[in-house]
């Protein structure tokens, strides 16, 4: 499923995306040990977040200003609608393949000194391919003017692949080194990918203990560490993060070590993500360096002041950020707007629509149409008649329908079906045609009029989800109209179904107006008004 904006994104994000459950503990248990929960202020032993490491930093810059996007793939499942209903609260920018077995999921668990212990469940985001990078989001990333991924649940050769893109349209990188290596090459790929994933990164964003891993002669000093990170890989800047120290920079006119503010930690889950929606905002500004590395310190710094790694309350996390950032003037762009509420079963309601659709396509074959206007051209040949009917919601479609064939060229007329049993049979001749439109193909009143018509001598075209319906033994030909979900929040009223009903008749309507030989002068007589007539007369 896609949520798209015209024009450039800031910042377009490829990685984690993760229903973050965080349970406050009185210490973080060993082996063998137990301990019992305690509750949130708001009730209950859990809270529920979003967060994942790029959907954290990208959450961060947008509440930052910057216009964020994200993609890759992710679950149609309870816990994906509810992180895209958190990236739309800020306005962040989503291009996801809604095919993923299932969400990202963390379960969190954090003491009362801040600490905490993560287990994570990956799912879609494991799933993702290099191919899938390649063919499904190729155009997102060359909308952005800077990439982020990282290591921690991607699989590197797909974190590779967009880093391979976003260097072909020459759009600076970003990696977050969330994990040691050695965790990174027992989950997510071979050596030599990640060696090429690092040196792939313009900017690379290390943990102290990945960069210790990566330079085991550097010692534990963090600028140390970040200058052999840097010679290593040949990256333009490496940004060390050191907790609630700060940061180490090594990059080509700054190094040095840019200390961060004290606060209480509640959480320090994501303070890192934090840091890095700051990092990026920098970037985008064109701060130096050192100003740079204090936006980024008093992101992670707001971060930790809360449970949860995601900024929930926008405008309370930009006015934190800003009160703790100590550089040079910044002007920020305004609060990302948040989609109208209901907004994400609206799109997603919308994207069930347009997925089924696509599967009807697919499915159907001209051979279904040869047989409907077979049918239709002996019948018009013969002097005989079109009549569209359908019961409930095909109704309306039904008259739709009956009214589209007669603009373009093929009179037709809307059949009442429940009055067809009380009389209305008798606009029905031996040699008429009628079109019934039924997703079920088993409407009780629907068949007893079908029955009435065909003893009064007429042919019956079924438009139905459901091939092996009655509807469908029945008709004298059958076009599917079939969905597998309807879309909104309970899966049952028609619309996906109504949707598909309507462009398979309109379709049939398109060959019947080409077969006739319609011309723009014919539409116009039929149509002589508004802008289609206008238009139908140039």
């Amino acid at each position: 499923m896609s949520a798209r904006g015209p024009g450039r994104l800031d910042v377009a994000g490829i990685g984690s995306m993760v229903v973050d459950r965080v349970h406050r503990a009185p210490r973080i248990l060993g082996g063998d040990e137990k301990a019992i929960l305690r509750p949130f202020a708001a009730g209950g032993p859990v809270a529920i977040h979003a967060g994942g490491v790029v959907l954290n930093h990208l959450g961060w810059a947008a509440v930052l200003g910057l216009r964020a996007g994200i993609f890759g793939r992710q679950a149609d499942d309870e816990n994906g609608r509810f992180l895209r209903a958190a990236m739309d609260r800020l306005g962040i920018e989503r291009d996801l393949v809604l095919e993923g077995s299932a969400t990202s999921v963390a379960e969190i668990f954090v003491d009362d000194t801040g600490a905490r212990s993560i287990y994570m469940a990956p799912g879609a985001t494991s799933e993702t391919r290099a191919e899938h990078v390649r063919s499904d989001h190729e155009a997102t990333i060359r909308r952005a003017g800077r990439l982020t991924t990282e290591i921690s649940q991607l699989p590197l050769a797909a974190a590779l692949e967009a880093l391979a893109i976003a260097r072909d349209a020459g759009i600076p990188t970003v990696v977050d080194l969330d994990v040691p290596p050695a965790d990174a090459l027992a989950e997510l790929g071979d050596e030599a990918t990640l060696e090429a994933v690092l040196r792939a990164a313009d900017l690379l964003k290390p943990a102290k203990a990945a960069a210790r891993e990566l330079a085991t002669d550097a010692g534990s000093d963090p600028l140390v560490l970040a200058r052999a990170v840097r010679a290593r890989f040949g990256n333009a800047a490496v940004v060390l993060t050191d907790g609630e120290a700060g940061c180490a920079i090594a990059a080509a006119h700054f190094e040095g070590f840019v200390p961060a503010r004290p606060v209480k930690a509640l959480d320090t889950t994501g303070a890192g993500d934090a840091f890095l929606g700051g990092l990026l905002t920098a970037l985008h500004h064109g701060l130096d360096w050192e100003d740079a590395g204090r936006l980024a310190n008093a992101c992670g710094a707001a971060c930790v002041e809360k449970i949860g790694a995601f900024p929930d309350d926008p405008a309370a996390a930009r006015a934190r950020v800003l009160e703790l950032y100590d550089g040079s003037e910044l002007a920020l762009a305004p609060l990302p707007l948040a989609r109208a509420a209901g907004a994400e079963e609206a799109i997603a309601s919308l994207a069930v629509a347009v997925e089924e659709l696509a599967a009807l396509r697919d499915r159907v074959d001209a051979a279904m149409f040869e047989r409907a206007l077979a049918i239709l051209r002996r019948a018009l040949a013969a002097g005989g008649r079109v009549h569209v009917t359908g019961i409930g919601k095909p109704e309306h479609v039904a008259h739709y329908a009956a009214s589209l064939l007669s603009s373009t060229g093929t009179p037709a007329t809307f059949l009442h079906a429940t009055e067809v049993v009380h009389g209305s049979a008798g606009q029905i001749v031996s040699g008429d045609v009628v079109i019934a439109v039924s997703n079920s193909g088993e409407t009780r009143e629907l068949r007893a009029a079908l029955e009435t018509v065909r003893r009064m001598g007429a042919r019956v075209i079924g438009v139905t989800g459901n091939p092996e319906s009655w509807l469908a033994r029945e008709s004298d030909a059958v076009l599917d109209a079939g969905v597998a979900r309807e879309g909104g929040p309970l899966g049952l009223a028609p619309r996906a179904s109504v949707a598909a009903e309507v462009l398979v008749l309109a379709a049939l309507a398109a060959a019947l107006e080409r077969e006739s030989g319609f011309s723009k002068a014919d539409y116009q007589r039929r149509h002589p008004a508004g802008k289609l007539g206008e238009r139908s007369r140039d």
